[in-house]
C-alpha cells in the first residue's frame, strides 16, 4: 500500500527528484556537508579528549571548569549556539590581541570578517560536540579496570605507554559505538547551519525550491542523500565494532607482551629462578 502510494502519487515528481539528485549544485552542497561534519567531529573529539582528562583530574579547578563547559553546551540547544556565534559581532565588534585589563591592542580584526557562516558553523558544531564526546571518552576510560593500568606499570611501562597499549585498546570497545552514533548525529546536525546561510545540503535544497516551488521533490533529494550517507556510516561502524569485538573475544585484556612476561614471572617463581625483568625497549 505504501509502495503503491509512493509510486503512483504524481505529487512526488520522481522525474524531478532524479534530475536534482544528480545535479552538480547538490553534489557540491553534499561535499560541503560531509566536510563540515568531518572537521567539526575531529575538532570536537580532540577537545573532548582534553575535557575528559580534565574531568578525571584530581585538580578541582580543571575538574570544575570542564564540568561547567559540559553542563553549558549540553544544556543549551545547538541551534541557539549556532545563531549566537553567527551574531557574535553584536557582542564583540572587534576581536584583538593586546595587553589585558585596558592596555593597548597590538592587533585587531573586525568580528564580521572573522565570523563567516563557515566559521560560525564550525565553532557551533565543534564546541557542542566536544561536550558530548568528553562524556563518551570519560565513560570509556572509566570502563577499564584500574588493575589493568596497575599491572602494566608493575611491568615497567610508563604512564603514557600504559595508556596507549593497555587502557585505550580496551576503552575503545566502549568508545567506538557511541562515537559512531555521534558522527551520524553530526551529519544530520549540519542541516541546522542552514539558518545561518551556510551552503550545506539543506540550504542549497531550500534555495532551489524557493525559486522553482518544487518543495517536495527537493526535500526528497535531501532525504535520500542523508539516508545514503548515514547508512554507509552505519555499515562502517558495524565493521569497526566487529573488529574490536573480535579483539575482546581473543584476549584477556592485557597486551600480549604483558601476558607473556606475566607467565614468565610465574614460571620463574615456581622454578626458583630470578624474576624476569622487562627490557629497556619495553619501558619506552
Amino acid at each position: 500500500m505504501i509502495v503503491h502510494f509512493l509510486v503512483t502519487n504524481p505529487n512526488f515528481e520522481w522525474g524531478t527528484v532524479w534530475a536534482w539528485f544528480r545535479a552538480p549544485s547538490i553534489g557540491r552542497a553534499l561535499w560541503t556537508t560531509l566536510w563540515l561534519a568531518a572537521v567539526s567531529m575531529v575538532l570536537g573529539t580532540l577537545l573532548g579528549v582534553f575535557l575528559a582528562v580534565a574531568r578525571m583530574s584530581a585538580n578541582r579547578l580543571l575538574n570544575g571548569l570542564a564540568g561547567v563547559y559540559i553542563w553549558f553546551f549540553r544544556g543549551t540547544p545547538l541551534l541557539v549556539q549556532l545563531i549566537f556565534w553567527f551574531n557574535l559581532a553584536a557582542l564583540l565588534p572587534q576581536i584583538g590581541i593586546g595587553v589585558p585589563f585596558g592596555g593597548p591592542k597590538l592587533v585587531s580584526w573586525s568580528t564580521n570578517d572573522l565570523i563567516t557562516p563557515l566559521t560560525a558553523a564550525i565553532l557551533g558544531l565543534a564546541l557542542n560536540e566536544a561536550a558530548y564526546m568528553a562524556e563518551v571518552i570519560r565513560g570509556g576510560l572509566l570502563s577499564v579496570d584500574p588493575g589493568q593500568r596497575e599491572a602494566a606499570r608493575a611491568f615497567g611501562m610508563s604512564s603514557g605507554r600504559a595508556l596507549r597499549r593497555v587502557v585505550l585498546p580496551q576503552a575503545m570497545r566502549a568508545i567506538i559505538p557511541p562515537t559512531g552514533n555521534q558522527l551520524i548525529s553530526m551529519v544530520k546536525a549540519t542541516s541546522q547551519v542552514s539558518v545561518i546561510a551556510m551552503a550545506d545540503l539543506l540550504y542549497t535544497v531550500q534555495s532551489v525550491y524557493n525559486r522553482t516551488f518544487e518543495t517536495i521533490p527537493l526535500l526528497i533529494v535531501a532525504v535520500l542523500w542523508y539516508l545514503i550517507v548515514t547508512s554507509v556510516l552505519n555499515v562502517v561502524q558495524a565493521f569497526i565494532e566487529d573488529h574490536y569485538a573480535r579483539g575482546e573475544r581473543g584476549t584477556t585484556g592485557l597486551p600480549a607482551m604483558v601476558r607473556r612476561r606475566l607467565r614468565g614471572r610465574r614460571g620463574a617463581g615456581r622454578a626458583g629462578a630470578p624474576v624476569t625483568t622487562i627490557e629497556q625497549g619495553d619501558r619506552a
